[in-house]
């Protein structure tokens, strides 16, 4: 789809583009909006806005943003203290935001998600309708997780997750993570033989990293920023991972932080969201010949190839799609229920009643795990 000899141009140049702040980026050791670093976010954003891009921005900081107004000295762990934060910097970071926009007569929205929203197809279409309309309407569309009513086993787990899951979502051309940190090394920056990595091509580029956590303010470190960037380009959209203090030069001309190259053919909205997004409530355990077929892609999954139905779920729902071993294969939209399939395990289409004859999952409603290059 690319077939781009300078990644880093087209990232400059892409039309529409999900922008990620991290929490140290936005916020001080007071733990409240930093705005005067806010100020110099907004120009820069609003600088590549001039250009014709279209920016969302996906905003981390809440639960920090929320700490320094609630007398907390460190960032909460337990889920009722973590959710009051968040409400109170939710609207901090809202009203900070606003403020600095307004400088460019700009209005911004405040776009909450959970998990849910992108998990359930209907959610996920009307927030991005949403979004989309907002961005037509000369809106900054500001979207953070929804930490006021998600759950410890119903979340995101970081932004930078979110920030893929939404570039997808929106159909953006290219997702900038910015933190605290100039790029992706080899091991912690602050070690004098650490590595810095310019490019990401492919995993194997990835070998012996290691990665740390989110820090003191923060849920995601670098080694959720590697997941996101991998998520992202795996379905097709191309990362520039960079500093925040580096915004200016990387929505400019993207010469700065590590670039991670997109595969060749991305995914529809619909295989990306079933894939990586999509709530699953059942699986289909496969033979190794079903697996291998539907990793090699561009083949519907028949019973003839399922060894296995576990779960109850009707015909239409998400379901995973497992191997011998228990790995996720792919994920499906399947065309019988959990009852149905029971009677037809194994079955050759011949063997078959004539309605039970349409493929389990077909192609078209199937998206795969690649095997990582």
């Amino acid at each position: 789809m690319y077939h781009v000899v300078n990644m880093r141009e087209y990232l400059a140049n892409a039309k529409r583009i999900v922008v990620k702040i991290g929490s140290s980026s936005l916020t001080n050791e007071a733990h409240t909006v930093d705005t005067s670093r806010l100020d110099e976010i907004v120009d820069a954003l609003t600088a590549r806005m001039k250009r014709d891009t279209d920016v969302i921005v996906v905003s981390s900081g809440a639960v920090a943003a929320g700490m320094g107004p609630l007398g907390l000295k460190q960032r909460p762990t337990d889920l009722a203290t973590k959710q009051a934060a968040a409400a109170v910097g939710q609207v901090e970071l809202a009203h900070e935001w606003g403020k600095s926009f307004a400088r460019y007569n700009r209005t911004v929205a405040q776009v909450l998600l959970t998990a849910g929203d992108t998990g359930v197809r209907d959610r996920a279409r009307n927030a991005q309708r949403t979004i989309d309309r907002l961005r037509q309407m000369g809106t900054v569309p500001i979207i953070n997780e929804n930490d006021t009513v998600a759950t410890s086993e119903f979340h995101f787990g970081d932004n930078d997750r979110l920030s893929a899951l939404v570039a997808h979502l929106v159909w953006a051309d290219a997702l900038v993570l910015l933190s605290d940190v100039d790029g992706l090394y080899d091991r912690n920056p602050a070690d004098p033989e650490a590595r810095f990595i310019s490019e990401v091509r492919d995993d194997s580029d990835l070998h012996g990293i290691e990665a740390g956590d989110g820090g003191a303010v923060g849920t995601g470190g670098m080694a959720s920023k590697i997941e996101a960037a991998r998520l992202a380009s795996r379905g097709g959209v191309p990362v520039l991972l960079a500093s925040a203090a580096s915004i200016s030069e990387a929505l400019d001309t993207a010469e700065v932080g590590t670039v991670f190259y997109p595969k060749d053919n991305r995914l529809s909205a619909w295989k990306f969201w079933a894939l990586y997004a999509a709530d699953t409530v059942g699986k289909l355990r496969i033979d190794a010949g079903a697996a291998q077929a539907i990793r090699t892609g561009g083949t519907s999954l028949l019973a003839v190839g399922i060894t296995g139905v576990l779960g109850d779920f009707e015909s239409g729902q998400i379901v995973d799609i497992v191997d011998e071993a228990d790995e996720i294969v792919g994920r499906g939209e399947v065309a019988y229920s959990a009852e149905e399939l029971q009677g037809m395990i194994g079955k050759k289409t011949s063997e078959l009643d004539e309605e039970q004859r349409r493929p389990v999952v077909h192609t078209d409603y199937l998206s795969y795990f690649a095997a990582r290059r």
